[in-house]
């Protein structure tokens, strides 16, 4: 049986970042991967995606971005290069192709269970990430057997699909980025929305998320926020990466031939059922824009910036359809597939202690599930850039420093 200090399981950026600051802390520790660095990134995203945060935002601890371009957005396959020489830059103690089985406790300590033999430890920091799985909703009924059903990470691209028309359920980053895409194909698409968060990419000179980091959103802390169980299920914001006019909002998506339908409710005898609440969404995502943005202009003319960079303006309101469909018959209408772009979930299966809540989430406090276990990249866990390649610095110097204190107090015992 192997023994460490601590195994960090998952090589993200999240995983990285802890093995950065358990290597500079002299805390003997080892860092599991399923597949490669960086796998999620590698085998669980379409072609195309580019990140919907700027270069400047994609910097790794200690590894700012080095490029000409700080205010571009990176492909998926930059970003995984940028991993790659950051797992090296730290001589990080990786075990690749390394599958974890289970996780329990092992005397003070706990015991990893892999596909490659046990390893006992002190310590272990959960970093497999927010997105391991694609969630859905769950309805009575299936779809029509030869309707294909896909997830954003099984899409790839519009040359994968079978014939036909396209459901996209879901109007967030994900859920409007494939239907964007799929539609500029040539295919027709229908896109059921829930609730979204509409926002400018660029707004009076300045990318939406220079906003948010300048008025100190973006580093707000989980206990310094109202209802933060609210804001962790947020949905994701409706970005893709490309500057100038926000090509996800969905007055442009419905200039590009997209049909919006509301939230998907049912699936009975062939047909997909929707609820007749997208005026409703589309009022209340407008609303908090506006709140977002006088929020801005209200920061701007406190700080005395207000004349000096571009005036304040509004988007139009969201535009609906007349009459938006509430039902459509799939097979009637020629559907060849439904892609479920309703958000993501984490994947502890394997952790096998008394930590989850009853909806199958792990408790933690700030990323502190109980002594000597943490977890990490999950949606606001320490601030609200937690989940962002960014993020994963700060969080991982707090969890670390809390994770030091453990390890002192635990050999002074």
């Amino acid at each position: 049986m192997k023994r460490t200090t601590t195994v960090i399981i998952g090589a993200g950026q999240s995983g990285l970042a802890m093995s950065r600051e358990l290597t500079q802390r002299g805390v003997d520790h080892l860092v599991l991967e399923r597949g490669n660095i960086a796998n999620s990134w590698r085998t669980e995203r379409w072609d195309s995606l580019r990140l919907l945060t700027p270069n400047w935002m994609n910097g790794l601890p200690g590894a700012a971005y080095s490029g000409k371009d700080l205010d571009g957005y990176m492909s998926v396959q930059e970003l995984i290069r940028n991993i790659d020489c950051f797992a090296a830059k730290i001589s990080a103690p990786i075990m690749s192709e390394t599958t974890v089985l289970g996780v329990t406790r092992r005397g003070s300590g706990y015991q990893v269970q892999t596909d490659q033999g046990a390893i006992q430890c002190a310590s272990v920091v959960l970093a497999t990430g927010a997105t391991s799985k694609a969630s859905r909703p769950r309805f009575d009924e299936p779809l029509p057997a030869d309707i294909t059903e896909l997830t954003p990470l099984d899409y790839k691209s519009p040359q994968g699909l079978p014939p036909g028309k396209i459901l996209v359920v879901g109007a967030s980053a994900s859920g409007t980025q494939i239907a964007r895409e799929i539609q500029a194909s040539g295919r027709q698409v229908v896109l059921a929305v829930g609730e979204h968060l509409r926002v400018p990419r660029d707004y009076r000179g300045a990318d939406i998320l220079k906003w948010m980091e300048i008025t100190g959103r973006w580093g707000a802390k989980f206990d310094e926020v109202d209802d933060l169980e609210r804001q962790r299920g947020l949905p994701s914001l409706q970005l893709t990466g490309a500057s100038g006019d926000n090509p996800l909002d969905l007055n442009n998506l419905q200039d590009g031939g997209i049909e919006l339908v509301g939230r998907m409710a049912a699936i009975r005898d062939g047909r997909a059922y929707f609820s007749g609440s997208l005026p409703n969404l589309c009022k209340a995502a407008d609303l908090k824009l506006n709140r977002l943005l006088q929020g801005f202009d209200d920061w701007a003319l406190d700080m005395g910036m207000d004349q000096a960079i571009d005036q304040p303006y509004r988007l139009l309101p969201t535009r609906l359809p007349k009459a938006p469909r509430l039902y459509i018959d799939l097979k009637q209408e020629g559907f060849g597939a439904v892609i479920w772009a309703t958000g993501y979930r984490p994947d502890h299966s394997w952790l096998k202690l008394p930590v989850f809540d009853r909806k199958g989430r792990v408790l933690h406090h700030g990323g502190i599930i109980s002594d000597g276990l943490y977890v990490m990249g999950l949606p606001f866990l320490r601030r609200r850039k937690s989940t962002f390649i960014d993020g994963a610095g700060d969080d991982a110097r707090d969890l670390a420093s809390h994770l030091e204190t453990h390890l002192g107090q635990r050999l002074a015992a």
